[in-house]
């Protein structure tokens, strides 16, 4: 659990607007990667619809004396400024708040650097915001792994006898994680549609998204050491919004023995903020109760999860758009700090800029279902959109957007949004 002594106190309002419903606040201070005006990409943080230009700031030396280096805020990545650790990420968002605070006259009153270091966000394009070494998915709704199970095992066979004792997860494909907003083409591969028949290759007809959420980490330990549940939030940066698209036929001919290939790595869409543990921390919640105790290196002391709201739409190729799922973050049965103590107990070196995304966040209710695979239930119920198609899975054409926030006591903290456009196969 987060240390609470040093989390910074950030300021109520900012001199810059953020309409209200914004995800973006000030007590906010998410980190992205942005370029403006055929510009080069470079780190920047946003209040409201604003995006604020970081390494402008550092040139006007007003992110001095943090322990970062100029090179640093020049990158198209943030992974250098994570290398610094989160004890100086944290000083740098708490002298960004600072900066941006309403009664703060040194940015506010500088009518030329507000000229150079403040955009509209309709005037940016927003990157990939870290370079992802690795990626890992897990699997850790067990509403989603339930209903994953009953439609190929039956109820009473639904869950595998490891999963309510550790996190499942697997490896998969960093190369072919994209920034949001970027279309994908439909994969082709393998299928076997009729058992009693040879498989045959095309374009995936049952292609899918996965409601996910993923955490960035800072550099862990060296190979052979483990990250405890204890210091495990000490070693992720923050949080962003994720899809894990996935061809169901492809992925279900080709899984057995060993689990996703050709029907995952084609594509998955990652947020372009990344929002901060410190940030969420007023949201922060208990997760479920679990029906065994985990074996002494998964315990943990404290609330684990945060109530982090979450929201699938499909918009269709005429423009309109249909919220199909409603879901939440708590929901979780495996917390980010069970995930990663449990993914380096055997030593695996974890590196900066790693992705561990929770795999499909799935709610109690069939109305909170992270999956086309759920929702339709494996095809069998049709979702009715608002124009009155209907949807079995992801049509060419048909854009999934997933939306974030977290609400309490007036304060609103955000993601904004993933979206990511289905183009015909190749």
């Amino acid at each position: 659990m987060s240390d609470l002594k040093n989390i910074p106190v950030m300021p109520k309002s900012s001199w810059i607007d953020a309409p209200a419903g914004s995800d973006f606040p000030v007590q906010n201070i998410p980190f992205g990667i942005f370029s403006a005006e055929g510009g080069s990409a470079h780190p920047c943080t946003r209040v409201g619809d604003t995006v604020v230009d970081l390494r402008v700031l550092a040139e006007a030396g007003l992110l001095n004396g943090l322990a970062i280096e100029a090179e640093d805020f020049q990158a198209d990545t943030l992974n250098p400024l994570m290398r610094h650790g989160k004890a100086v990420m944290r000083k740098l968002r708490q002298r960004l708040g600072e900066l941006l605070a309403a009664e703060n006259a040194t940015f506010r009153d500088n009518a030329e650097l507000r000229k150079k270091a403040l955009f509209p966000l309709e005037k940016c394009t927003l990157h990939l915001p870290v370079e992802v070494g690795d990626y890992t998915d897990f699997y850790s709704s067990r509403e989603h792994a339930f209903n994953v199970g009953t439609m190929f095992r039956g109820p009473e066979n639904a869950l595998m006898p490891n999963w309510l004792h550790l996190p499942v997860g697997y490896h998969g494909r960093a190369s072919s994680i994209v920034v949001s907003g970027t279309p994908l083409h439909r994969p082709k591969g393998q299928m076997r549609p009729k058992p009693e028949e040879p498989p045959v290759f095309g374009a995936s007809k049952q292609l899918d998204f996965e409601l996910e959420t993923g955490f960035i980490t800072f550099q862990g330990k060296p190979l052979g050491q483990q990250i405890t549940m204890e210091e495990a939030e000490d070693y992720i940066f923050g949080m962003v919004l994720f899809n894990d698209w996935s061809a169901r036929d492809i992925q279900s001919w080709e899984y057995v023995p060993l689990g996703p290939f050709l029907g995952k790595n084609f594509g998955s869409s990652l947020g372009a903020w990344v929002v901060t543990l410190d940030a969420l921390e007023p949201f922060r919640t208990a997760q479920p109760k679990p029906e065994f105790e985990p074996l002494p290196y998964l315990r943990g002391n404290g609330k684990q999860a945060f109530d982090i709201a979450l929201v699938t739409a499909i918009t269709t190729p005429e423009g309109n758009e249909t919220v199909i799922s409603r879901s939440n973050f708590k929901h979780l049965y495996w917390s980010m700090a069970q995930q990663l103590a449990h993914h380096t107990v055997n030593g695996c070196n974890i590196r900066c800029g790693d992705l561990l995304a929770s795999g499909t966040i799935s709610a109690p209710d069939a109305g909170g279902y992270g999956s086309m695979l759920e929702l339709s239930w494996r095809g069998t119920k049709p979702l009715k959109m608002n124009d009155g198609s209907e949807r079995k899975f992801i049509h060419d054409g048909d854009t999934v957007i997933m939306r974030g926030h977290c609400e309490k006591d007036g304060l609103r903290i955000g993601f904004g949004e993933v979206r990511g456009e289905i183009l015909p196969a190749l």
